[in-house]
């Protein structure tokens, strides 16, 4: 995290072909204590709790994970229980409570990289280190491990060096990486390469094809009034492009309209849904249109603040867009009296993520902005009139946003009579998978699977996962639907499979992902994705049955019920859409008529017998189902 500070820093920095980024790291050398590190970032942040998240940040990026003492000395100066504390810290990936090693090595476990072959190149690295998956090794110098999807879907498979994205491993880089790590070279001397992250736009539309001037559509707004411009988003039928698709012109006038003396706007960039990554994109090459959004609805709504929620894997974006913030300050679109209008005040501040899925849902996304655990809130009520500090606050993704210029600038009716009568403008689908050219394609609301599918170069296409393992798996006698609010929605997601691929361990990833994603605040999720998880482990381990069947829809029905927030409501999704529509990739697992216990004993004292040097028949469980 780039801050103002006083205390050494060292930068990488790192050149591609798409230009340089840097990403700077907090160092600290051995003689100074917690205090003075931690009173310079606590004095940046004006020691708020709403920005405990970002302390604690820039705490851990001082010795790679926050020190007890560190939690000590931040409970005392922020009044704050040591309690509290540690559980926000305790609740996102990213954070780490205990040493974790100088290099933080994790392997995005998308079932995407999984079909790239990354768990054969995790498993080369940790034997390469002599280190065991998850555990840190014994001189303390490295840890390798699995995340959730990296946002690098169309360039895996990817990893994590230290919160760093590295794309396209191969053998050949696992063993440099080994040889690097060994020899303890800071990331700043590895190759440049290792650092190179594609765009990869394959078809532009009339979003990746603009090339609206920082300004233009604020002064198209300011010529055209606050309120004839939130009526020209209503024309557009402009609706959220994060899959729910709310009317974003409703959600705008309801905040506006909203009693409150401070309104909020805030850029939802945590794209956390596997298969999706054009947040990353739109984020790197259109950045001043989607700060030009968000500063058009704090003029209408009435917000002098905005926030932008980074999601942690984009970490590498962060000075990129610090720079755009700042050049905008300097041209006056952001600050006070913009563009010389006096009272339109407005700026924006980035908040880092800190791996956790959840906080994609708008409400645990506002809780981690207030320094808490990304925990989803009751609805209603809604953002609009109780969001961020229980104050009206507009919440819209990276693309809606950005959408938002176009309307501005060419008008709603324009926007309308492009795409479908109930889906108009357009949308960008993030294409992966088993495709010749995976990346970003910008199409026309309406567009039929069939027709992307022979626009990426895919062939003998036997599925089509749509908006991620929380969406629809779509079979190969469906490719003429279209992606519309009436048919497909989708947040962006596209990920493709060919008839070499098992959609039984495509849906297991996907439920594995669910369950480790769970924010664990409510008992039917929080155990339900577990037992879930089990089941279809207890497939794949050969010890299925018709039973199985049945208690997984059971499970659905209890998760649909039940559960706080949208990921119990779909964890189930992955497997009821396979199960109908791939039948046979279960059938085949259905090794037993009857009910058979997951648990093995027989199997289980196979180490004794060992041990003990017996493999005779009274060494066995006679109840046991395996052969003796």
């Amino acid at each position: 995290m780039t801050i103002n500070v006083h205390y050494k820093l060292t930068r990488m920095s790192v050149e591609s072909d798409k230009g340089s980024y840097h990403q700077r790291v907090f160092m600290i050398s051995p003689e100074k204590t917690h205090a003075e590190y931690l009173d310079t970032i606590l004095a940046h942040h004006q020691h708020n709790a709403n920005n405990l998240l970002q302390i604690l940040i820039a705490a851990q990026d001082v010795h790679g994970y926050i020190h007890s003492d560190a939690i000590d000395h931040l409970s005392e100066q922020m009044a704050l229980p040591r309690s509290k504390i540690e559980g926000v810290a305790g609740f996102y990936s990213f954070l780490h409570l205990q040493a974790a090693g100088d290099y933080r090595v994790l392997f995005s476990d998308n079932i995407t990289d999984r079909m790239a072959g990354n768990i054969d190149l995790m498993k080369s690295l940790c034997s390469q280190l002599w280190v065991e998956p998850g555990k840190l090794s014994e001189d303390g110098l490295v840890c390798v491990g699995t995340t959730s999807c990296t946002g690098m879907c169309d360039q895996g498979p990817g990893m994590l060096v230290n919160n760093i994205a590295i794309n396209h491993i191969t053998a050949e880089r696992i063993n440099a990486i080994a040889e690097l790590i060994r020899e303890r070279v800071p990331l700043s001397a590895w190759p440049a390469s290792f650092f190179a992250i594609e765009d990869n736009i394959r078809r532009r539309d009339i979003l990746l094809n603009s090339q609206i001037q920082p300004g233009a559509a604020l002064k198209a707004m300011l010529a055209r009034g606050d309120n004839a411009t939130l009526q020209e988003i209503k024309t557009s039928k402009l609706r959220g492009r994060g899959g729910a698709g709310f009317s974003t012109g409703m959600k705008w006038e309801f905040c506006r309209d909203a009693a409150g003396d401070a309104h909020y706007v805030v850029c939802n960039a945590d794209e956390g849904e596997p298969g999706t990554f054009k947040d990353r994109v739109l984020l790197n090459g259109y950045a001043d249109t989607v700060f030009e959004g968000m500063t058009l609805c704090a003029r209408i709504i009435g917000a002098k603040q905005g926030f932008l929620y980074l999601r942690g894997e984009y970490r590498y974006l962060l000075p990129h867009l610090q720079a755009v913030l700042q050049k905008r300050r300097g041209q006056n679109l952001l600050g006070t009296s913009i563009l010389g209008h006096e009272g339109f005040d407005f700026d924006i501040a980035i908040h880092l993520g800190a791996g956790a899925y959840i906080c994609g849902e708008e409400s645990a996304l506002i809780e981690s902005l207030e320094g808490k655990r990304g925990t989803p809130r009751n609805r209603p009520p809604f953002p609009v009139t109780h969001g961020y500090l229980n104050c009206p606050t507009v919440v819209n993704n990276v693309e809606t946003f950005a959408s938002t210029c176009l309307i501005t600038t060419h008008g709603g009716a324009w926007y309308s009579g492009i795409g479908t009568e109930t889906s108009c403008g357009s949308k960008i689908l993030s294409v992966s998978g088993d495709c010749e050219r995976p990346g970003l394609y910008e199409y026309p609301f309406g567009v039929t699977i069939a027709q992307v599918l022979a626009d990426c170069g895919a062939q003998d296409t036997q599925a089509v996962q749509v908006s991620g393992p929380s969406g629809v798996c779509i079979s190969a006698d469906e490719f003429n639907r279209r992606i519309a609010f009436d048919d497909l929605a989708t947040a962006g997601a596209f990920m493709i499979f060919n008839q070499t691929r098992d959609m039984f361990e495509v849906a297991r990833n996907f439920v594995h992902f669910f369950a480790h994603e769970s924010c664990g605040f409510c008992t039917p999720c929080r155990v339900g994705t577990q037992l879930l998880s089990n089941m279809m482990d207890k497939l794949a381990d050969g010890n299925g049955s018709p039973y199985d069947f049945t208690e997984i829809e059971k499970l659905n029905v209890l998760l649909q019920s039940t559960s706080h927030c949208g990921l119990g409501h779909s964890a189930c999704n992955p497997v009821l859409n396979t199960i109908e529509k791939f039948r046979p990739a279960y059938d085949k697992r259905l090794a037993h008529k009857d009910f058979i216990p997951a648990f093995d004993l027989d199997r289980a004292l196979s180490q004794a017998r060992q041990m003990t040097g017996r493999d005779d028949t009274g060494a066995h469980l006679e109840s046991s189902h395996e052969s003796k």
